[in-house]
This record gives structure tokens, C-alpha cells and sequence, in this order.
């Protein structure tokens, strides 16, 4: 064999993939709970529940992503329709491509050949049109898997029972549980929180200050926008705010300076509070929550908001809760994503330096929290998960998003160095 004969092999390989077929254990990966679209230039290529749709732009690239939990050889189809004239189509793994064509209005399967895969780990599979006939390079519905590689432990949203499509392609949001002192009555709640740079993703809800009725943090919520939120939920079950009986409404005492409040729905329903503030990356940021029993069997809870220790805290609002007599509980920070779109994209965020103050005045610091998951962590459809301890062992981070293969165990214990340095606070000063 001489030189050119492994170049004229993959030339070969690129030009008509070769024939086969999939083996007893095929899997059916969906496009609609597994893939994301780059570089569309009119953003008409999507991702809908029913598969790639307006497919037209040779631009763009449609990853789909896949976790096996060992090595082995993959074989690989794609199943699609093209309505209208011929299309040719590039499928890229890591260290191999296949090119095919494909026509036909009616749905068909194409065998794109076999892969091996070196490690364990999410391996992503690229998709891009290169020529076509028609309006579009077609309808791409899913990707059929097999071989030796995969076993009980392939991960990926196999369906969209219980909205899953929806839930998977927003990733698996992460929880730090505090652990807090028994039998005291902690009316203060402080907590410091960083995004280091580059981390600030689209639809990221970095939440510090968490509570069994609520919840405190800041968000990216448009290349223009972010917010400080805060929001309490109704004792009344519901995810549709006008529902709620007017005794049981979340009732505001007072808001601050710029901050709007409203109704809330669909996660449960209660009252929000937001403030639009440009927060940055890389710096820290202080959250400052109280809760107490008030009269006629209210809870009041207020949020206050800093960027520095050298300024003062800022009001977010205050609001009452009917049917509650309760000093704060069920301390919590979390990591969630909000918008699919964004879903294969990694982001973290680090917290320092938490405390609870009694009602007595007597602070105390917390240095011990669990980590744990939402549904789509626990159920195993996405496991690029993670959470613990930072390196100087001093603050807790979480990590979720991006499909990254160095996961965390689920209902891990973590317990930082304390710095003994609690919050110094003028509460006479406070709004």
C-alpha cells in the first residue's frame, strides 16, 4: 500500500459513507431534547419538539449531544425528509466525517457508518448542510445510536414525556443545602456571591439567599438586561396567579428606589421583585435577607441588595406572607438556566462567607452544605453537573450546563474553611 492510499480511502469515505446497518440495541436520540443550533444567520434553523425545522442556512451548525459511560464503537444514522429536491449533508464526530445525500419527502433513515469512541464522556455530533436543491437541506427528526458503546448508562432525553424536551435543553439546575444551627430562630440571612468572568451566561438565575418561601439572586436576562431578583410564594398552590384568594396573596410593604414588583406564575405564584442592574463578572456581590413573624399572622420578608462592603444596602422589597408565622428556614443557594436556547453552554458561579443571625442578635456562620440536583440531574438526562468546595476550600461553587464530563456526586457533603469574619452591619441604617 503506498502513501496516498489512506488519503484516497477517506476521500472515498466522505463522498459515499459506507453501507451497514445498526445493530439490535439502537437508540432513538430526538433532536428535540438533545440539540442546539449555531451560526444561524436569520435565525430561521430551530430546534422545535418535532426536530430541526427551517433547516436552510449553510452556516449553520446543528450539535447534538450524547454521555456514554464507556469506549467502544459507535454506528450512527440520521433520520429526515427532504420535501423538496436533493440535499448533500456533512455529519462530524471527533477524529472523523461522513458525507451523504439525501431526498424524498417521505421520512428515511440514512446509515452514516461507524465511530470509534475513545473515552467516557458526552461526545458531540455535528450536523451541517453543504448543498441543496430545494428551500431547505430538510426536516432532521433524529439520530440512531448503537454499538458496543452503548449500555444502561447512555444519557440523553430519550422523550418528551413530562415536558422533557423543554427541561433537558435548559440543563440540570444544582442546589448548595445549608446546614444551620437547630432550635434557634434565625430572622438574618447573608450570603456573598461571585460570577467569575465569562461565566455570566444568557438565562442564568444565580440565586444566593434561598428560603423555604422563596428565593434572592441575579439573573442574565438579555444581552442588555440584568436583574436583581426576589421573589415570595403564596401559601395557595397554584401556578396561575389569578387564582389566588385575595387572604392569601403576597401582600408588598415597601419596595425600593427603581425596583418593579408584580404577580408570578408558572413555578408556583407569589410576588417578584426585580431591580435592572448591570451587575459584572468577577466581582462580589452581598445579599442580606430577613424574615420574621408580624402581626395578624403574617411573615414579613425583606431583601436588601449590596455591591461593595464599602456601600450602603440597597432595598429590593418587602413583602408579607398570610398564613405564616415563621423565622426563615431551609437555607439554600442555586444555579439554574432558564432560556433551552442556552442549555449547551457551561456557566458557574462561587459562594462565601454565609451567615444567620438569631433573633437575639447572635451571629453565626455557616460552613456545611449538601449538594444536590433538580429532576433532569436525578433522573441521569443530563449529568454535566457539578458543585463542592473551590480550591482555597473557602467558598462553594456550582457548575452546571455545557455537557463537561467531570460531574459531582449527587447529595455530596461539603464543609468549608471558616474565615470568622462576620457581616458588619448597621441594621439601624438599613432602609
Amino acid at each position: 500500500m503506498n502513501l496516498l492510499t489512506p488519503i484516497l480511502f477517506l476521500v472515498s469515505w466522505l463522498i459515499t459513507p459506507p453501507t451497514g446497518s445498526h445493530d439490535a440495541n439502537r437508540l432513538a436520540v430526538p433532536l428535540g431534547g438533545n440539540a442546539w443550533v449555531s451560526n444561524s444567520p436569520d435565525r430561521s434553523t430551530k430546534i422545535t419538539n418535532d426536530g430541526l425545522t427551517g433547516w436552510s442556512a449553510s452556516e449553520s451548525v446543528v450539535s447534538t449531544y450524547v454521555r456514554f459511560d464507556r469506549a467502544g464503537t459507535l454506528k450512527l444514522s440520521a433520520t429526515l425528509s427532504v420535501p423538496e429536491g436533493e440535499s448533500k449533508i456533512r455529519v462530524s464526530l471527533p477524529g472523523k466525517s461522513a458525507e451523504f445525500s439525501a431526498s424524498g419527502s417521505a421520512e428515511k433513515e440514512y446509515f452514516l457508518g461507524e465511530w470509534t469512541i475513545q473515552k467516557p464522556g458526552y461526545v458531540k455530533i455535528d450536523i451541517q448542510g453543504l448543498t441543496k436543491s430545494g428551500t431547505t437541506f430538510g426536516q432532521l427528526r433524529e439520530l440512531g445510536i448503537s454499538g458496543d458503546v452503548i449500555d444502561e448508562k447512555t444519557a440523553f432525553v430519550r422523550n418528551n414525556q413530562g415536558n422533557y424536551f423543554h427541561w433537558g435543553r435548559r440543563g440540570p439546575s444544582v442546589h448548595l443545602k445549608y446546614t444551620t444551627p437547630d432550635n434557634t430562630d434565625s430572622e438574618w440571612f447573608y450570603n456573598e456571591i461571585t460570577v467569575p468572568e465569562g461565566n455570566d451566561v444568557l438565562g442564568s438565575y444565580f440565586m444566593a439567599t434561598g428560603f423555604a418561601e422563596g428565593y434572592f439572586g441575579m439573573q442574565v436576562n438579555s444581552p442588555t438586561e440584568r436583574r436583581i431578583l426576589f421573589s415570595v410564594w403564596s401559601p395557595f398552590k397554584t401556578d396561575n396567579p389569578k387564582e389566588i384568594p385575595d387572604d392569601q396573596k403576597i401582600l408588598l410593604e415597601k419596595k425600593g428606589e427603581g425596583v418593579t414588583t408584580n404577580d408570578f406564575g408558572n413555578e408556583g405564584s407569589g410576588g417578584q421583585s426585580y431591580l435592572r442592574y448591570n451587575w459584572k463578572a468577577g466581582r462580589t456581590y452581598r445579599f442580606l435577607l430577613r424574615g420574621r413573624p408580624t402581626e395578624n399572622g403574617y411573615t414579613t420578608y425583606t431583601a436588601y441588595f449590596s455591591d461593595s462592603e464599602d456601600k450602603d444596602w440597597q432595598l429590593i422589597a418587602s413583602f408579607k406572607r398570610p398564613k405564616t408565622t415563621t423565622y426563615l428556614k431551609s437555607f439554600h443557594s442555586f444555579l439554574e438556566n432558564f432560556m433551552p436556547n442556552t442549555g449547551n453552554t457551561t456557566r458557574q458561579v462561587t459562594f462565601g462567607n454565609q451567615w444567620v443571625r438569631s433573633k437575639e442578635g447572635n451571629w453565626q456562620e455557616i460552613v456545611n452544605a449538601k449538594f444536590t440536583g433538580d429532576a433532569t440531574a436525578r433522573a441521569g438526562f443530563r449529568q454535566d453537573y457539578a458543585g463542592g468546595l473551590n480550591a482555597n476550600e473557602k467558598q462553594f461553587f456550582l457548575k452546571n450546563c455545557g455537557f463537561f464530563d467531570d460531574n459531582v456526586l449527587l447529595n455530596t457533603d461539603f464543609t468549608r474553611k471558616p474565615l470568622k469574619k462576620a457581616p458588619s452591619i448597621d441594621f439601624s441604617r438599613l432602609p
